[in-house]
């Protein structure tokens, strides 16, 4: 099994890297298609044998590996990862809201990426709450 983008998808599709951004992806890029497999086992589907049986599939998983990796890569590592804060004076008071609760690749993957990856699908159906009298 191999990833789903490459090194240079990356730069390609996102942006040049530095070199420390560099090492980082090289280490995200399989770590990122792992957890897409491992999310598409929690659905009962073989990502790897989808995107055979349709090869269009490997550019979309290419186009969704890129944009987590980007995610992640822009994640703040130094600092307070906010991406809004508000300060009051005297009575001193802060809030922030986190860029991405928990951080991470887990994180990353938004529902739009399982999506497009034919992960995930609009369901419908309704509770019964009094039961079938």
């Amino acid at each position: 099994m191999s990833d789903f983008a490459t090194l240079q998808d990356v730069i390609d599709l996102f942006r040049p890297l530095t070199a420390d951004e560099t090492a980082k992806v090289e280490k995200l890029l399989p770590l990122v298609s792992d957890a897409l497999r491992v999310k598409a086992k929690a659905v009962n589907k073989d990502l790897d044998q989808m995107i055979i049986d349709d090869p269009n599939l490997a550019s979309v998983a290419t186009m969704v590996t890129v944009s987590i990796v980007g995610r992640v890569l822009r994640q703040d590592t130094e600092g307070e990862p906010l991406s809004q804060f508000s300060q009051s004076a005297m009575g001193y008071s802060f809030s922030g809201t986190p860029i991405m609760a928990g951080g991470g690749v887990s994180a990353a993957i938004l529902k739009n990426d399982l999506k497009a990856l034919g992960l995930r699908c609009q369901t419908y159906g309704a509770l019964e709450i009094y039961g079938n009298d």
